[in-house]
């Protein structure tokens, strides 16, 4: 059995390799990806995790509670946990049993590991994975944007707390719904914009929605 701490490689030829990557980035596909963690958490109809850095109040506030019900039902999360309100989430998802994968917009190879990571990637519910290569250690803005689009490509489903109008966000969700992927937001008129692209607005107290 391989020790979940060490990195191990996973290239677009072995079985292991997600085909949503191929179906989703065609030739954008990363040759291989790099893990840390439990790899079979990639087996469990991950849910992905966005939104933009600024985000209304009552939208937070909703994400949030919408966190703890998701983290209740033990629904694995794919995220970047990059954003403020992500980072509240993976602190919110974190203290718990909740499952995780976690998506830096870097390599991980030669990275720190931050003290909270490690146990729960010794108890197997914290995956680190990455499409970079040894040599990208340093997030850029395209770098960050591939990212998502890998997440994305790996997630069953899609949830965007805000994207600001115009924004990278928003254009990263009309790409998105493309794919005929599960796209979901909260109710709100803050959403009026991606809920006009085709976004499901559901509401945080209420998973049933999500079909």
């Amino acid at each position: 059995m391989n020790n979940t701490s060490e990195i191990q490689f996973i290239k677009n030829y072995d079985p292991d390799y997600p085909p949503f990557l191929k179906t989703c980035l065609a030739n954008k596909a990363p040759a291989y990806i790099s893990s840390m963690g439990n790899i079979n958490l990639l087996k469990n109809k991950p849910l992905a995790v966005f939104s933009s850095s600024k985000c209304p109040e009552k939208v937070i506030l909703q994400t949030y509670d919408l966190m703890k019900n998701i983290r209740e039902a033990r629904i694995t999360v794919i995220s970047g946990f990059h954003s403020p309100i992500e980072r509240e989430c993976m602190n919110i998802l974190l203290r718990d049993k909740q499952p995780l994968i976690l998506c830096p917009a870097r390599s991980i190879e030669g990275m720190r590991l931050r003290g909270e990571y490690k146990q729960p990637i010794a108890d197997g519910r914290l995956l680190l994975l990455s499409p970079f290569d040894e040599k990208q250690r340093r997030p850029t803005v395209p770098m960050a944007l591939y990212r998502n689009q890998f997440m994305a490509a790996l997630a069953d489903e899609i949830f965007v707390a805000h994207a600001v109008p115009n924004s990278k966000t928003e254009q990263f969700c009309r790409e998105v719904l493309t794919w005929r992927k599960p796209l979901y937001t909260l109710k709100s008129d803050a959403n009026a914009n991606i809920i006009a692209l085709g976004a499901k607005p559901v509401s945080p107290d209420n998973l049933s929605e999500w079909t």
